[in-house]
Parts: C-alpha cells; structure tokens; sequence
C-alpha cells in the first residue's frame, strides 16, 4: 500500500499533467506501514499495483464468508497466464431463504510475474520518472485494454436455507462438498452436474444470472445441539468427516453404501465452542481441534471419545488452526487476542513447544492457513482488515537490507519491531473472514470479505518458491 494526496482532478494526459504541476504541489508517494502510520487529513490509501503478479478484485451479491477451492485437472504447478479456476462458496443473507451455494468459474485471471527487484534498477538505471511517464503517457491504451484484463465469471446457485457459516469441499472428490448452516444442520451436496454445465460452457451463468436452483442434499445431519464452524475433509480417507458445534461435542462421519453414516456418540473434551477442525496430514487416524476455551486437542479416533492430549494454546479464544501439509510436526493456531503461535507437536509432552509466536495483528485472526509448495510459508487474516504473509524461515540481514534499498532506491527504514519473517501485506478488503491457497497454482490466495473476494498473487512469493516444483 502507499499513501496519496486526494486531488479532485484525475490526470488524463502527460500535457494536461504539465500544466497543472505548478498549481498542485508535488507530494512524494510513501509506503504505507499498518499499525506505524496514521493517515491525515486529505489522505487516502492506494494499492501498488506493481506488488503483485496478479491481483483481482469481485463480489456476486450477498457476502460469501466460506468458501473452498475445488481441484480440478487443469494441471500442477501452473504458472502460465491467464489462470482459470473453480471455486464453492457459501452466502450470509439477510433472510434464511435468501441463502444459496455457489459454484463459481473463473477464466482469464491475467497477471505479469514480476522482478523482486526491476531490471533496470539492478543494471543501474535510475530513470524511474521517465518510466512512470511513459506509463502516464499510455494511460488511454492501457484503459482501452482493460476489458480484456478482467476475469470472466461464472456462476451455478444451489438454494440453501439458512446462512453458510462454513463450506468444504472433499479433496478427493472436488464435486462432493459439505455445509455447516446457521440452522443448525450440516448437510452434504453433489455438485457434479453445476461443475460440468459450467466446464462445457462459456456463458453458463456469466455475470451471475443464472437463477437459484433447488437441489436436494446426500445428507442433512440435525444430530449437533446447536450451530457451528469447525468442519474438516480427511485427506487420508475419502469421505471420512469430522463436524464440531457451539456446544463443544464432535461428530464423526464415515462414508456408507454412497452416503454417510454419523457417529451418535461425539467426541467431548473442550468445554466451549469448538471453532475448528483439522486432520492430520500424515495420520489418518489422528486430528486437532481448537476452542473457545483457548486450547488445542490432539485426538485418535482408534482411541476413544477422549482427546489424547490437550494444551493451552492462547489466552483467548482459538479462532482457527492449521496443519502444516509439508511438515507434519507443525501446527498453527490462531486467536481471539491478535496473536498466532507455531508449534511443534513432537516437543508438547517435553514442554514449551511453541517454535514462533506473533503479536503484529491487533483483532482477531479470522483464518490461517500453510501454503502447499512451502513449507515455511503461511498466510493470515484478521478482523484488522490485513491479509499478511509469513516466512519462518526468514531471519533479519542489516547487510542484505542495506543492499536492497540501495538497488530499489528505498528511502522508507522498516519500522524496529517488524517481525522479519513479515513477508507481504495486503490491504483493501473490509471484514476479511478466510483465504486460502490455491493447491495447483503457486503463489495464488484467494481471499473473501464482507464486500466480496480478491484473487492476489503477491510478487514476492513466487520468488520465494522452488524453482522446480514436484510434478
């Protein structure tokens, strides 16, 4: 983000530019530093485009605040412009009926990879006015292109009565996803055939006029006492599903002649709501929970409805926690307070296991999440209205910092107290509730908010991915 002067009157040429520059005083552009800065009067904040890959904004109506990306086989790894996906999402409506779940296409999410450090800089070129000039210079060609730079959208609506509190979908089988309602009912949809029509066509509810269809699902589970959040595929076992209420108890689902059968006796442990799920990505029988009541458990279903361990995680509430794909041994949390800790599982029955633990985000998160092509990257968002990026394995280097100021002509000094391993932070979306990575395409995060969702693709994480992903 940096951060402007609001002049009423938008630049349209460089000639118009020239003329008024002795009437507006010329004030430098500043990177904007969250929780260090404070905007004054006549000041707004105004996305870089230039941090991003690709970065891409939209909102279908009613706020989606769960959703899910659905694999597909458009291939691993893709790093080729322009990227098409397939995602799930549920709405939150002002009345009950109102309510649907969306199956969404995107086509033509367009992007540049960009350098961590420009070209031109690096060989020791410092034109850079020059260069925004031209940029100013082509501003109408630019705008006249801009069309073709916009993501297409399409989308199936599948009615849901009630609000969508949270929606997976199975990683096995992308079509079968599964929906925690604010009615109290979990239920199970088939959403093959909205997958296909829209596969097969391009106009298939483009824009979002498709009219909500009514659908019965596999499975309407009313078994929980109350409503809830916490909802988890296994990755291990097809079909196997775990759900967790407001009133503590969990529930195991296994899957059964083409439909699901519900363990009656819940797993009990935590003495609050629990708020979220997670299998083990390693263990097939193994799982974690986290609570209202600041803890995190560790469970196995071989060994009764008990946990195997438990531990006070955070102070407040645990909002959200997430396995580490890549190494098992990690788990991260998040909580009510701002902060997020890392720990390592094989340390718990030795002590302390927390690995990092941070306190730069002043709300509560909202969603945590490990990238799947790095093992020491994760992605945050919080009721502050920041989506931040982390690396573990970052450390700070005063040389190497020194070195990249000098080569980006950076005149703004990292304020003491920011955590190095603070890789990107983006801005712009009020209300941020989840994001997640994309599986197939590196360096992509789709996020969702209150005022709708955003597709970034920051520049500096790609740089940070191998060079040679696994096939």
């Amino acid at each position: 983000m940096g951060r402007t002067v609001k002049t009423k009157a938008k630049r349209k040429n460089k000639k118009k530019a020239e003329a008024s520059s002795s009437e507006i005083p010329s004030i430098p552009t500043r990177v904007w530093q969250p929780g260090v800065d404070t905007l004054e009067d006549g000041e707004e904040l105004q996305c870089d485009p230039s941090a991003y890959n690709s970065l891409h904004g939209f909102h279908v109506g009613w706020p989606c605040l769960s959703f899910d990306i659905l694999g597909d086989k458009l291939g691993l790894n893709r790093t080729e412009f322009p990227h098409t996906l397939y995602m799930v999402a549920g709405t939150q409506a002002e009345k009950a009926a109102h309510n649907s779940i969306g199956l969404f296409k995107i086509t033509n999410v367009s992007g540049k990879r960009r350098d961590v450090v420009p070209k031109t800089l690096a060989n020791g070129d410092d034109d850079m006015e020059d260069e925004d000039d031209d940029d100013d210079s082509d501003s109408d060609d630019d705008d006249g292109d801009e069309a073709s730079k916009t993501p297409n959208i399409q989308v199936r609506r599948v009615a849901h009565h009630g609000c969508v509190n949270r929606i997976r979908a199975m990683p096995q089988n992308s079509h079968i996803c599964v929906s925690w309602a604010d009615s109290g009912h979990v239920q199970v949809w088939d959403m093959n055939s909205h997958l296909n029509a829209l596969a097969e066509s391009e106009t298939e509810g483009k824009d979002g006029t498709s009219p909500v269809l009514n659908q019965a699902p596999l499975v309407n589970f009313s078994g929980h006492k109350d409503e809830g959040y916490a909802i988890d595929w296994s990755p291990a076992t097809a079909g196997r599903l775990l759900s967790g209420d407001c009133k503590s108890m969990i529930h195991l689902w296994e899957p059964a002649s083409g439909s699901w059968a519900v363990d009656p006796i819940p797993f009990a442990g935590h003495t609050a709501s629990v708020e979220d799920l997670q299998w083990s990505p390693a263990e097939e029988n193994v799982f974690a929970s986290c609570s209202v009541d600041g803890s995190v458990a560790v469970w196995d279903i071989r060994l009764g409805k008990s946990p195997a361990l438990s531990f006070k995680a955070h102070n407040a509430d645990v909002n959200v926690i997430s396995w580490n794909r890549l190494a098992s041994c990690m788990l991260a949390s998040g909580s009510d307070d701002g902060t997020f800790s890392i720990r390592d599982l094989r340390l718990i029955k030795g002590g302390d296991a927390v690995v990092a633990h941070f306190e730069y985000h002043k709300h509560p998160i909202t969603s945590i999440e490990w990238s799947a092509h790095e093992a020491s990257t994760l992605a945050v968002t919080s009721g502050d209205n920041q989506l931040t990026i982390w690396d573990l394995s970052l450390e700070k280097d005063e040389e190497e910092e020194a070195e990249f100021k000098a080569q980006t002509k950076e005149l703004v000094n990292t304020p003491q107290d920011l955590p190095p391993q603070l890789l990107f932070v983006h801005q712009g979306q009020k209300d941020l509730k989840e994001l997640h990575w994309h599986n197939q395409i590196p360096g992509m995060i789709i996020s969702t908010a209150a005022d709708g969702f955003n597709i970034l693709m920051p520049y500096n994480i790609q740089n940070t991915l191998p060079s040679e992903l696994p096939a």
